[in-house]
């Protein structure tokens, strides 16, 4: 096996189970800083070094997200100390044995509210929860609750969000009341980057999500997130004749605010030429998938709508949309720093407008 180098925060992560002080680990901060690495090899570890014939959680907001971050990462590493893998597909659920000891790993996806349900019921020795601040709450909180041998222990990993976030107030700010040790990444902890690739990733972004992504702080966007968007560049008085290929985008929300805008392209530019809003919060009222289908459809207004974008986790509203038949669903590419990228690329080109 290639000799591994872990930072000194990285070695925190794969030792601090060694004396029994702390409930949970929360591991947060700057993307690509290793944190998920080094958290999913002490995860297997502390189980494999103290438990026989238990079973664990492993979450992510999907399955793939699972086998990808966290079982892609620490598998290598895992075979190439002598433990031995046995993957069930089709049950979700993966085998590790070693030192004369077994045991199972169950394999959850928490990209939605109704995923909850995936997971209750269960009794497990210990959840590793990848990217727990895009997992909704009810998820969350019943995969902790399902925590409930002897010597359980939580493990949290997560990028920053605005510090309202549930997670951040109540399980980082709130450490000592849950008796949690937060260890903060930043990329500097991540020793497989190079100098390079450093300068390169600080040159990526700006504004909060330099903070957020970068630094690792959890801070509001707030309006910033497009910092150089002018009015007299980026909206237009007068849509221009023959535009076509329609889309419309859908960040769905119940609680929080959905928002769908009509998309039509002429030549190589876009123009968000109408748009839909709901806030259940501040209206008093939360809309049904089929009232949120009805707004779809008279934003499109019998135009010839070549597909829908959906936020991946709105799965009810995704279905619905199916089952009407009449507009192709898309699961959006959920990666939130990318589009931010592509979208200002686009604005600084004259090749997104808004109407």
């Amino acid at each position: 096996m290639k000799k591994l180098q872990f930072s000194p925060k990285q070695r925190q992560v794969l030792d601090w189970w060694r004396e029994d002080r702390f409930d949970a680990v929360i591991c947060d901060g700057a993307v690509r800083s290793g944190k998920t690495f080094a958290l999913s090899v002490s995860f297997f570890l502390w189980a494999m070094a103290g438990f026989h014939r238990q079973r664990f959680g492993l979450c992510a907001a999907s399955i793939n997200g699972v086998r990808r971050n966290l079982l892609g990462q620490a598998r290598p590493v895992l075979e190439g100390l002598g433990f031995r893998w046995e993957e069930k597909i089709s049950r979700n659920e993966a085998i590790l044995r070693g030192g004369g000891r077994e045991n199972t790993f169950y394999l959850y996806g928490g990209g939605d509210e109704g995923s909850y349900a995936s997971i209750q019921g269960a009794t497990l020795a210990g959840v590793l929860l990848d990217e727990a601040a895009l997992m909704p709450r009810s998820f969350v909180e019943q995969a902790i609750a399902r925590c409930s041998v002897e010597g359980s222990r939580l493990w949290f990993n997560c990028n920053p969000e605005h510090p309202g976030h549930w997670l951040y107030r109540e399980w980082i700010l709130g450490a000592k009341e849950k008796n949690a040790l937060v260890l903060h990444f930043r990329m500097e902890d991540n020793p497989s980057l190079s100098p390079g690739m450093l300068e390169r990733y600080r040159r990526l972004y700006t504004g909060p999500f330099y903070r957020r992504y970068v630094l690792g702080e959890w801070t509001a966007a707030s309006g910033a997130v497009y910092p150089f968007f002018a009015p007299g560049d980026h909206i237009v008085e007068k849509l221009p004749e023959g535009l076509g290929e329609w889309f419309i985008s859908c960040d769905y929300g119940t609680v929080n605010p959905c928002s769908m805008g009509l998309w039509g392209r002429k030549g190589d530019t876009w123009y968000r030429v109408a748009e839909y809003y709901h806030d259940s919060r501040r209206a008093g009222i939360q809309h049904t998938d089929e009232e949120y289908y009805s707004a779809l459809e008279r934003l499109a207004g019998g135009r010839a709508i070549r597909g829908v974008v959906v936020d991946p986790s709105a799965a009810s509203f995704l279905a619905c949309i199916r089952k009407k038949g009449r507009y192709r669903a898309i699961p959006a590419v959920n990666q939130v720093a990318d589009g931010i990228r592509r979208v200002s690329q686009e604005l600084r080109s004259g090749r997104l407008l808004i109407y």
